[in-house]
């Protein structure tokens, strides 16, 4: 073995602990890193192949009720490539041994064949048979979570009729891979199904024997989405269009691109800091290690080694505490996605979905990796070989002791010789002093923006769910009903309180920028579903303008006191405008609020209401059951409970998950700059410590000397660590912020006592182990060294 070899491998053995360290943190990097790229690869993956396989819809537009003759016509826009129209109706199921009400969406397939698009794939049985009005296929998710099975019965209202349906087959389609309620942001398959029917079958029952309410279709290649849309809600209107909307708009795929976008920033933001704060630990243990050997690289070039060779020795140095990081990153990284494989498996429903680490992650990894460990060597490295070997043989320059302007401000007996000492080693290093500041710090902030996740997610739902919705219920109705159903709610069973509301979808028109929404008419003042400004006041919605929540009036980039043209696309499809009056702040979701009245007075109609509600007497919650499944005008009926309980679920799964193993990978970077800067001072400090130790002071007294060094060091490292903390939550609240959800900046007392308890642990760790060394110090050995 060559000596340069040897050398290696006796520099890596004794650098163990800080190799292992600094691997720690560069293991957190690429952990993220392939978890990420595993999930997306995965996710986006499985969603190519089962849309391309079963024909996933592009373009999708819905009509209060057209005949099917108009289909030929609207086959002959320009663009058109496949179109298919179907029947969809909202229901409500009921299944033995389940009390509470389940919601459901009914939609049409051709009598006793698959559609052309949105196809399905079979789990077990088969499609309801041509000629056959008792059958239907059920979703997977629905029959898995009741322990369905072909044959088996369910009991369905559709538009007030109650028809038996009989199980024909259980399946899977590109349309629900994400499979929730309209109006939920969380899958609660216990309570919310989708049943696929004939279409002779679901068209007699809805009324809409010879029409349609739906069409669903594909573009030619090249085709402008812009431009068939358009023509399609032209020739629709006529027949009560709403308007026309693209697979981005499709709840379904909308979730899961969300998922992969936060994916996508989770891959380039995370791992960008974890090995950002790896290649400065880096550049310091190499940095001092070379100092520290600055001799024997002297001897070395002596002997005739070349600047190339001792490049060479040093950056496989580097690189071996690297790959045993990657290494543990790789294996961590594999290991989480298997995890994740089996939660993503649940929220979405795909027919296969291999969680595989790519050969292109590995690779990836690995780059960034080695351009981390170049940053923060390469440096120090050049320095050391290029040095000549008679500069490097003569030892360095004594450093200057001099008075700090901290010992001129404080009282001498409060410093004390052992004071005195610490505050002179690190004046006389200001540099490495400034260093070991800022790699605590860094691992402050990290510590910190976990531990705000971790807040942030808690307040997000306290708001939403008791603050906001205040209610129990939420009944959705068949049609726009007279507000005078209210009064026949009040007297159900366990009825406390009731608010009605009116919802219509609209277009919402600012410049150049629009946005498809619902426009939501409460009371002047409501109470069971309250608007908060930002600071979580209620608030009373404006007499005449629309009030739309900051998020939403952001992508129309419109302010208070601009003019929104409003364009309904139901009953009259009147466009007007309106002045944008209030906003307010929701953490869930976006809205457009206008008081029911003004609403029903644009609309053209007397005091009608699309659904309630309900404040309920949970002792009476199984009579009122029993009582609203009498009453078939109820399309849908939804559980707040529930509804709270689902998304804590999914928060608790992946959010709060990330945030715990985040914190924990962060400490692990507390304890590793920490650890790095104790060891790395010890090392230099060495012949000191012995010195006074022979000049007759204690072991307590010498420990003292180094232990306060490392605690000034990371109690100033506190504040700016803090400071940190605070910019990095502020641009991950940035980052995940978005239609579906949006984390509030919550920064609360225990987020900064997180990332200071982190910091103070790792560093009383930290402080064992160097009293443990220094226990164990060979003064002899150290002081014959030569200086």
């Amino acid at each position: 073995m060559r000596t340069l070899d040897r050398k290696l491998l006796r520099d890596f053995w004794r650098l163990k602990g800080q190799a292992l360290a600094i691997a720690v943190v560069i293991a957190g990097g690429v952990m993220t890193l392939i978890l990420s790229v595993t999930t997306l690869e995965a996710l986006s993956g499985a969603r190519e192949r089962f849309y391309a396989s079963h024909h996933f819809a592009e373009v999708f537009a819905d009509v209060k009720r057209a005949p099917l003759g108009v289909v030929s016509r609207l086959q002959e826009i320009e663009g058109v490539n496949l179109i298919e129209p179907r029947v969809q109706a909202a229901m409500r199921l009921s299944v033995a041994g389940f009390d509470d009400p389940i919601r459901g969406l009914a939609q049409s397939i051709p009598d006793g064949r698959q559609p052309m698009l949105n196809r399905l794939h079979l789990v077990a049985g088969g499609l309801p048979e041509a000629g056959r009005d008792d059958q239907a296929v059920v979703s997977d998710a629905f029959a898995e979570a009741h322990g369905l099975t072909p044959g088996d019965s369910l009991e369905a209202i559709i538009d007030g009729r109650r028809v038996r349906l009989q199980l024909a087959g259980i399946a899977l389609s590109p349309e629900f891979l994400y499979q929730v309620a309209p109006t939920d942001l969380m899958p609660d398959y216990r309570r919310y199904a989708v049943l696929w029917m004939n279409q002779r079958t679901l068209a007699n029952a809805y009324g809409m024997e010879g029409a349609f309410n739906q069409l669903t279709l594909t573009l030619q290649a090249g085709a402008r989405r812009e431009a068939v849309i358009d023509a399609l809600d032209l020739a629709l209107a006529r027949y009560g269009g709403t308007g026309a909307w693209t697979r981005d708009d499709q709840p379904s795929h909308r979730f899961l691109d969300e998922e992969l976008n936060q994916q996508r920033i989770q891959a380039t933001v995370l791992p960008a800091i974890f090995l950002s704060v790896s290649a400065f630990l880096l550049h310091v243990v190499m940095g001092r290690l070379i100092q520290t050997q600055r001799e024997q690289v002297a001897v070395l070039k002596a002997f005739g080694y070349r600047d190339g060779e001792l490049a060479r020795h040093f950056g496989l140095l580097a690189g071996m505490i690297v790959l045993l990081g990657w290494a543990l990153g790789v294996a961590l990284g594999a290991w989480a996605a298997s995890g994740m494989a089996s939660l993503y498996r649940e929220y979405f429903r795909f027919p296969e979905m291999p969680f595989r680490v790519p050969l292109w992650a590995l690779a990836l990894s690995l780059s960034v990796v080695a351009l981390a460990t170049l940053l923060g060597t390469w440096r120090a490295v050049w320095q050391a070989v290029s040095r000549p070997p008679a500069e490097a043989m003569r030892p360095p320059a004594p450093l200057r002791f001099r008075r700090s302007w901290l010992e001129r401000v404080l009282p001498g007996a409060l410093l004390g010789q052992e004071g005195r000492m610490i505050l002179r080693h690190l004046a006389r290093h200001p540099a490495k002093a400034g260093l070991s500041v800022a790699g605590i710090a860094l691992s402050a902030g990290l510590l910190m923006m976990g531990a705000y996740q971790l807040d942030a997610v808690e307040a997000m739902i306290d708001q939403q769910y008791r603050q906001v919705l205040r209610m129990d219920m939420e009944l959705t109705f068949a049609e726009a009903t007279p507000a005078r159903a209210a009064g026949e709610l009040r007297h159900l069973p366990g009825v406390l309180a009731v608010e009605t509301w009116r919802r219509v979808p609209v277009t919402l028109i600012h410049g150049h920028r629009e946005e498809r929404t619902s426009l939501l008419g409460m009371e002047p003042e409501p109470q069971l579903r309250q608007v908060l400004d930002g600071q979580g006041r209620p608030q009373r919605l404006p007499e005449a303008g629309l009030m739309l929540t900051r998020h939403l009036a952001d992508s129309l980039d419109a302010r208070v006191g601009d003019e929104l043209e409003v364009a309904i696309m139901e009953g009259r499809r009147r466009q007007v405008m309106l002045p944008l009056a209030a906003l307010v702040d929701e953490p869930l979701g976006v809205g457009a609020y206008l008081t029911r009245p003004r609403l029903n007075a644009l609309m053209g109609e007397g005091p009608a209401i699309s659904g309630a509600w309900l404040l309920v007497d949970d002792d009476h919650r199984e009579a009122l059951n029993a009582a609203l499944w009498e009453m078939p005008g109820v399309a849908a009926i939804g559980r707040l409970d529930q509804a709270e309980r689902g998304i804590r679920d999914y928060l608790d799964e992946t959010i709060l998950l990330f945030a715990v193993i985040f914190v924990a990978i962060a400490t692990s970077i507390s304890f590793g700059v920490v650890y790095n800067n104790a060891r790395v001072t010890f090392a230099e400090r060495a012949r000191e410590l012995a010195t006074l130790q022979v000049l007759g002071y204690s072991r307590a007294e010498v420990s003292r000397i180094l232990l306060g060094e490392i605690a000034l060091l990371t109690l100033a490292a506190l504040p700016p660590g803090w400071a940190i903390g605070i910019v990095f939550s502020r641009l991950l609240n940035q980052a995940f912020s978005s239609d579906l959800f949006r984390i509030p900046l919550v920064l609360t007392p225990q987020a900064f006592g997180i990332a200071a308890s982190g910091v103070l642990a790792a560093s009383l760790v930290v402080a064992l182990l160097v009293v443990r060394r220094l226990g164990r110090l060979d003064k002899l050995r150290v002081l014959k060294a030569v200086e």
